[in-house]
């Protein structure tokens, strides 16, 4: 008989390790990992075993709006475990209710239904679902440097190279070019003059070779986050929406990064007044504690689905901790004035990286929204040569992986693809803090800026 009276030693750290790196299969990477074990955290720092603590530059996967452990999220879940833990998505809940009406009140004016799901993939998979069903159509646009999710049909979708790593292919996906600005895709130096920037033109092109009357939607991340984060020209989304109109194609705007306060609007499309079709949203939604997504769709969509069933549903939709987690944050970001905190400490950051850039050379371009903010680096600022290739591996990304090291040595937790680094901090992080971290993000740019050649 087994014997199961000696608990696990999880107070000792390297029997942590040890789980992790034998028991544990951690997403997108090699087994075998023996990380730092974290003990617990606080607003925008966290901590090691060791005592170790470390600004969280990154919000972790950009998804701890709120920061770690905000009292009011924690009490709220406490409170909706001791009512209700779990009620069928058929079944009425006050908190799935009130967190409905809450969606209803702060995305733009044209939506007006909620789907809630577990995560980014799965609203994004429903969506794609959701416009075939409604159009009859089949074929989805994308973007290259996007992503959208690890299910089969949003890695299809998918553009990141993680998508090598399987077989992503649904069929139907057309793929479109992005509005680069700072590497005009048609060599363009002036946004204004390249019609990939510009959105309607490009996407125009790609339909008279496609037949718009087979593309059921075109989907996009409103601003580009895990591949570089992207800032679309001022006009790019408004043509877009205008495009997809002319041809009666739905507009699907994937915001699970940039929703939620993160560019210092609730949602990025605000920024433009653009109105989506349907818009997938998740992690900031209640900072990740409890895994919660949204597909949120249109009066016209909503209209539709009242004659028709949606084509989609999930164990876990609506689960009441995670709908009682999302209406503690949405009001807790209203109380406390969170939006146009993030919009003046993301003002404050370019800033301040403006300034960084005269002293680091390597520093090629600086972009961003809100706290939703990256730095691009080169060995050469007139030739723009990337600092490292575009999803360098193994030596070629060495200089990257140096400085990630040497900043969380240094206790600032950083994350980078390629030759760009993602500044993403909690939208509330505390200026004092934020520029103690740019500080030694500073000093870690000592090591790209001894790669410069310009």
């Amino acid at each position: 008989m087994d014997d199961f009276s000696n608990a696990f030693p999880t107070d000792d750290p390297e029997w942590v390790r040890d789980q992790h790196a034998n028991h544990y299969l951690q997403s997108w990477s090699k087994q075998g990992n023996r990380p730092r074990v974290i003990t617990g955290g606080e607003g925008s720092w966290f901590w090691d075993s060791d005592g170790k603590r470390y600004l969280d530059f990154q919000s972790q996967l950009v998804n701890m709006n709120l920061g770690h452990q905000h009292p009011k999220i924690v009490a709220a879940i406490k409170d909706q475990a001791d009512k209700l833990c779990y009620i069928g998505p058929a079944m009425g809940c006050d908190v799935r209710s009130e967190l409905a009406a809450l969606i209803n009140e702060i995305t733009p004016p044209n939506i007006a239904s909620t789907l809630f799901t577990t995560g980014g993939a799965a609203a994004n998979e429903t969506a794609i679902r959701l416009a075939r069903h409604f159009t009859g159509r089949q074929k989805i646009i994308a973007r290259y440097r996007s992503y959208h999710g690890a299910t089969g049909g949003a890695l299809s979708l998918t553009g990141d190279p993680r998508h090598h790593l399987t077989r992503a292919d649904m069929p139907g996906v057309v793929r479109m070019l992005d509005p680069y600005a700072y590497r005009s895709p048609t060599g363009h130096k002036d946004p204004a003059d390249c019609p990939v920037c510009q959105g309607g033109p490009h996407l125009e092109e790609i339909l008279m070779y496609e037949n718009p009357n087979s593309i059921a939607a075109v989907i996009l991340e409103s601003v580009v986050g895990t591949n570089g984060i992207i800032v679309p020209p001022d006009g790019y989304m408004q043509s877009i929406r205008e495009t997809c109109t002319k041809y009666g194609i739905l507009l699907i705007v994937d915001e699970v990064m940039a929703g939620y306060g993160r560019t210092g609007e609730w949602f990025a499309v605000d920024h433009w007044g653009v109105e989506p079709d349907i818009l997938c949203s998740a992690k900031g939604i209640n900072s990740g504690y409890v895994p919660l997504g949204t597909m949120s769709v249109s009066l016209e969509l909503r209209g539709w689905l009242m004659d028709n069933p949606l084509p989609g549903g999930l164990t876990y939709a609506g689960h009441p901790l995670a709908c009682a987690s999302g209406v503690a944050a949405i009001r807790a970001m209203q109380e406390e004035n969170t939006l146009a905190h993030a919009t003046e400490m993301g003002t404050k950051m370019r800033a301040e990286l403006a300034r960084m850039a005269e002293k680091h050379p390597s520093i090629g371009d600086i972009r961003g929204l809100g706290m939703f903010n990256g730095i691009e680096l080169v060995k050469n600022r007139d030739t723009r040569e990337p600092l490292v290739p575009f999803a360098a591996k193994g030596e070629a990304a060495k200089p990257m992986a140096e400085m990630m090291a040497f900043a969380m040595n240094e206790g600032l937790y950083l994350s980078s693809f390629s030759n760009i680094i993602r500044l993403t901090p909690p939208l509330n992080i505390s200026e004092e803090d934020m520029m103690w971290g740019l500080e030694v993000l500073g000093r870690t740019l000592k090591i790209a800026d001894r790669l410069y050649e310009g």
